[in-house]
């Protein structure tokens, strides 16, 4: 066994690469690293009218367990918006959310939204940048007929005037149970 200097030890090795590991999972994105990118997208602009949303659930394994279609119809007045929004799922069943939007006062140059729905347990908290929208919320969702109460790190990337892509990732108590998927389409 070779024990010359600037070697190191396979344990000393593994600890830096779990550090990095660590480091890197800790630097996550923020709406503001998008800043520079266009188009600029402005929740008040964009959902407004007519949209139609197609969409994905997959579960942890990565297997696509539900698909959905949305019909949408959102207006504003002022600051203040509604955003209806009608599911229906492929296996035939429907369901319904109405958020209650308002778009607060910018914050170093990051727009902030708000958001309320039944199913939203407080307030959806939003921040926008460039083209680039981060949502967090906590939604009640039904489960075997029960409720249960899952965290929602929501982004949205407005690709051009029309079409708006959807990363969600669902959580609970910190543990990772999927993703939905969505492309929107702006009628309008």
């Amino acid at each position: 066994m070779n024990s010359g200097k600037g070697q190191r030890s396979w344990p000393t090795g593994l600890a830096m690469l779990a550090l990095a590991w660590l480091l890197a999972a800790c630097a996550a994105p923020t709406p503001a690293d998008y800043a520079a990118e266009q188009p600029v997208l402005d929740l008040r602009r964009y959902f407004d009218g007519e949209l139609t949303a197609h969409g994905i659930f997959t579960d942890r394994s990565g297997k696509v367990v539900r698909r959905f279609t949305v019909k949408m119809n959102a207006q504003w007045q002022g600051d203040d918006g509604v955003l209806d929004e009608a599911f229906t799922y492929s296996d035939g069943r429907t369901e319904r959310r109405v958020w209650r939007l308002r778009k607060l006062a910018d914050e170093q140059g990051v727009a902030r939204y708000t958001g309320q729905a039944d199913d939203v347990v407080g307030s959806a908290e939003g921040r926008a940048s460039g083209n680039a929208l981060r949502w967090t919320y906590t939604l009640r969702l039904p489960v075997d007929g029960r409720t249960v109460e899952v965290q929602f790190d929501d982004w949205m990337f407005l690709v051009d005037e029309r079409v708006m892509l959807n990363r969600a990732v669902m959580s609970k108590f910190g543990f990772y149970l999927g993703e939905v998927t969505l492309s929107f389409i702006k009628h309008s």
